[in-house]
């Protein structure tokens, strides 16, 4: 590593999923694929000692930076506050007020406890991002890019592969991040599809992935029991004897929207 005392200075903590990468192949392959992006500005989540940060800030875009840890935060300001494009935000990803306006190139090591609410607040909130590069436990990766049919395939796989095109960058091992994890992990590249649901019709769809994905093994007649009749079902294309896990994401999202329309009482808040 070029510079490997800001990893030695933090002390990495179990209570928020770090583990600080440190592979250089994969740190260059990261950044280069955050700023191919043509976005005006820049978003990092879970900076943690400034590993990326440093190598995006180089490219002279404004960066945004958000970090739940004090200690991390505290060694980002000491190393890039003097940086008139360096914005340190200090909260949780999940929920911390993030700036509107120009679309954002989206770029984290996420934290491993945390990376799948992250990504669904980057899918489902009016946060605009030209493109993502996002790094997630193995197992996270293979669930977002599972096709229907296999056990992989599930809600994350529908919602992501509806709002974005996906390619898996890296593979990485253990050895790649400090303290080493027990799992391995991938990088995963994001960018926009042309035509994406709304996000009136996103979250929609994660009401009706989670009811129909709620046990895998039963069928949709069996976990819509008590909320939609059979025939109802079938009427916006759902055949009520089949798993969820064969229904391929554009079907899903042709029903949700005909459920948004037919039956609007399924959704907890008003879908327009």
């Amino acid at each position: 590593m070029s510079d490997p005392s800001p990893i030695a200075r933090l002390r990495p903590k179990k209570a928020f999923g770090q583990n600080f990468l440190v592979n250089e192949g994969a740190i260059a392959t990261i950044v280069g694929s955050a700023l191919a992006s043509k976005a005006p500005r820049l978003l990092e989540i879970g900076p943690g000692p400034g590993v990326l940060t440093e190598r995006l800030l180089a490219d002279g875009r404004p960066l945004w930076a958000v970090d739940l840890d004090p200690e991390a935060c505290a060694l980002l300001g000491e190393r890039f506050s003097t940086r008139p494009h360096f914005h340190l935000l200090q909260g949780d990803a999940v929920r911390i007020p993030l700036p509107g306006g120009e679309p954002w190139s989206v770029v984290g090591n996420l934290p491993y406890n945390a990376a799948t609410p992250i990504l669904a607040r980057l899918l489902t909130e009016d946060l605009a991002w030209d493109r993502m590069v996002l790094m997630f436990q193995l197992e996270v990766a293979q669930k977002l890019m599972g096709v229907p049919g296999t056990k992989a395939y599930g809600p994350l796989s529908v919602l992501a592969q509806l709002c974005a095109r996906l390619t898996r960058l890296v593979k990485l091992g253990p050895g790649s991040f400090r303290p080493t994890p027990k799992v391995d992990s991938a990088a995963v590249l994001f960018e926009p599809r042309e035509d994406p649901p709304s996000r009136a019709e996103r979250r929609a769809l994660l009401t009706v992935l989670h009811r129909s994905f709620a046990h895998r093994r039963k069928t949709l007649a069996n976990n819509w029991q008590g909320v939609l009749p059979a025939e109802v079902l079938a009427g916006v294309g759902l055949a009520p004897a089949l798993r969820a896990e064969v229904i391929p994401p554009a079907a899903w999202l042709e029903a949700t929207r005909k459920l948004i329309q037919q039956h609007p009482e399924v959704f907890p808040s008003p879908c327009p």
